[in-house]
């Protein structure tokens, strides 16, 4: 009996890793934020369930649909060799399926308990994820981190659209500043996996352009976020707190990045900047919950 339950334990452990449960708890934080400035702080508690769960499984749908496009390639590569797919725990049929009825539900939920333009968005994430990302760019192109970004940059959007039904500036400030924040965020651990890309065939760009091309592009990156955070407060939409930290934000995550160019790499100086460059995303879209002045709250 505890064989039993051990082994339905591991593989559903293996499933839930499938999905991704550390992107979809960023997109998750993401969309609500687009929410909560799309309803000036005040919610109906049954859209934020509706929109967050099916934002939530087109997330993990995604997630499952990678694993399963790139199972061969994680067996090339250390980081990822040890997934479910490449060690076979799981049958590559099972992630096909389970990505695919995600998917489903995903959009049944969004288009006839939120909007129908919020079905469509998730739907267009998932599919740009893993058709355009993963099987066409990530294959062919070293632009794969900066065009897949797109995808990313899309949950707050979504969160918008859930309560206003169409597409506002806020929004479309939000997608910038996550579609700059994700190249130099990926680019930090793509630098220490260069070997491991080269090995698998992924025109990654330290594979094709170089370290110093890479540490050039993610410094530029980063000086482009600083003013472009700002953004949001120049909309009117959050207060002169945001403004004044999130340039502190700004300027730290700048620094370290500029340290990380100068110096050679190590497993220490990349961890530490990708570890900040998360806190970095997550401290903006907190601050952007906390100083929209918004006054209210959800409505049960």
């Amino acid at each position: 009996m505890n064989a039993t339950i051990t082994a339905v334990r591991d593989q559903a452990s293996d499933f839930v890793e499938l999905c991704k449960p550390r992107i979809t708890t960023l997109v998750l934080v993401t969309t609500f934020a687009g929410m909560w400035l799309a309803g000036s702080g005040t919610l109906p508690l049954d859209l934020v369930i509706f929109t967050l769960l099916g934002t939530g499984l087109a997330s993990s749908a995604s997630g499952a649909l990678n694993n399963y496009v790139d199972r061969e390639v994680d067996k090339r590569m250390a980081r990822t060799r040890m997934r479910a797919l490449p060690c076979s725990r799981l049958h590559p049929q099972q992630a096909l399926w389970l990505g695919v009825m995600l998917s489903l539900w995903s959009f049944a939920i969004l288009f006839y308990l939120v909007n129908p333009l919020t079905a469509y968005l998730a739907a267009a994430t998932t599919f740009f994820y893993v058709v355009v990302y993963t099987v066409w760019l990530k294959r062919s192109s070293p632009l794969c981190t900066e065009i897949g970004g797109v995808a990313g940059a899309l949950p707050p959007v979504i969160g918008w659209v859930a309560v206003t039904n169409d597409i506002g500036l806020p929004a479309l400030a939000m997608f910038a500043i996550m579609f700059m924040w994700q190249p130099p965020h990926f680019w930090a651990l793509a630098l220490l996996r260069a070997d491991e890309y080269r090995q698998a065939s992924l025109p990654m760009l330290p594979v094709t352009h170089g370290q110093q091309a890479t540490k050039t592009r993610m410094l530029l990156y980063t000086v482009a976020l600083v003013p472009l955070s700002t953004a949001m407060y120049w909309l009117e939409v959050v207060g002169p707190v945001y403004l004044v930290l999130s340039i502190v934000l700004g300027i730290t995550y700048l620094l370290l990045t500029i340290d990380f160019v100068r110096k050679p790499i190590t497993h220490q100086s990349t961890r530490r900047l990708f570890g900040f460059s998360v806190l970095y995303l997550l401290g903006l879209f907190t601050l952007i919950f906390v100083d929209c002045g918004c006054s209210g709250g959800i409505i049960w």
